[in-house]
């Protein structure tokens, strides 16, 4: 299967419902994407796929062939990924740093489709489930990206 992944070409020999989230960890070698639960729940392994945030210990990758996909490594590169990140690092928002990728992720969807969101556009779309609670410093990340 041919995949796109951070803007690069990858021929992966897998079986085609494997789920995403372990062609990239141990095919591909991309660990910046986290095992939460493996039942979409808890939202570590949030990955972009043509934008879309999505959950990818659920995603089987013969679903995914020919979209785009966007996972951590690459997040600097993008321009609203770059501003997430740097709003997380000046809200000191990451404690354990277990679903950050995740977080970081699902930040960059929801400023992809919404550049000005909400106190309740972020409540809904910041779902992934942070082990520290630090869902307020989550908020005030989302908040400082979307006005940088």
């Amino acid at each position: 299967m041919d995949l796109t992944i951070n803007g690069s070409q990858h021929q992966v020999d897998i079986e085609a419902d494997t789920p995403l989230l372990w062609v990239l960890r141990d095919e591909l070698g991309m660990t910046g994407t986290k095992y939460g639960c493996g039942l979409a729940q808890c939202g570590a392994c949030t990955v972009l796929i043509d934008g879309q945030a999505t959950r990818s210990c659920v995603t089987p990758v013969e679903s995914v062939v020919g979209a785009s996909i966007m996972t951590i490594e690459a997040i600097a590169e993008d321009p609203v990924g770059r501003k997430v990140v740097e709003a997380w690092v000046s809200n000191q928002v990451p404690q354990c740093g277990y679903c950050q990728s995740g977080q970081v992720m699902a930040a960059t969807a929801l400023l992809k489709q919404n550049p000005q969101p909400s106190d309740e556009d972020i409540a809904g779309a910041m779902v992934n489930l942070c082990r520290c609670g630090t869902y307020n410093a989550i908020a005030a990340g989302v908040r400082h990206a979307s006005q940088a």
